[in-house]
């Protein structure tokens, strides 16, 4: 499957693995919960440890672990919830996050320009038909009235 990452189609090389499931070989995201439980051993991993965050979580939570961290997915289950905006510019500006934030879930491709305002560069869709949209709403506004995270 592919995804949208710095305004490019790329292959998305990241599995989640639910908190139920065995851990496996790779590029991995694992829940919060799962992060705060089992931090020893997925900072062992052998591959790329990542975080998939539900609107509830709170950054502050893992701040301390952002080095450990090579990809926050931020997981949209309602486009009307802004708290992602939020943990995103959080990520970026308070933490000085620098690796991948993306996008997942249900949010609105008309969103992802406000969205790489506050620092999200990547993002995911389970229609590939999604991404030219996504692409295309990146570049939505020329001029700029607000300063961007990033």
């Amino acid at each position: 499957m592919q995804i949208i990452k710095d305004k490019q189609r790329v292959d998305n090389t990241w599995q989640f693995i639910a908190d139920e499931e065995s851990l496996v070989a790779g590029d991995i995201t694992v829940s919060l919960a799962r992060w705060l439980q089992d931090k020893a051993t997925l900072i062992a991993h052998s591959g790329k440890v990542g975080l998939r965050l539900k609107a509830s979580d709170t950054v502050a939570d893992f701040a301390e672990d952002l080095g450990h961290i090579k990809l926050v997915e931020l997981n949209f289950a309602d486009f009307a919830d802004g708290r992602s905006f939020s943990q995103a510019w959080l990520l970026r500006g308070r933490y000085h996050y620098q690796d991948e934030i993306r996008a997942i879930g249900h949010y609105l491709p008309e969103q992802v320009f406000y969205l790489s305002r506050v620092g999200v560069n990547a993002y995911a869709s389970d229609k590939t038909s999604a991404l030219d949209s996504v692409l295309n709403n990146l570049n939505d506004f020329t001029v700029k009235y607000q300063p961007s995270i990033i």
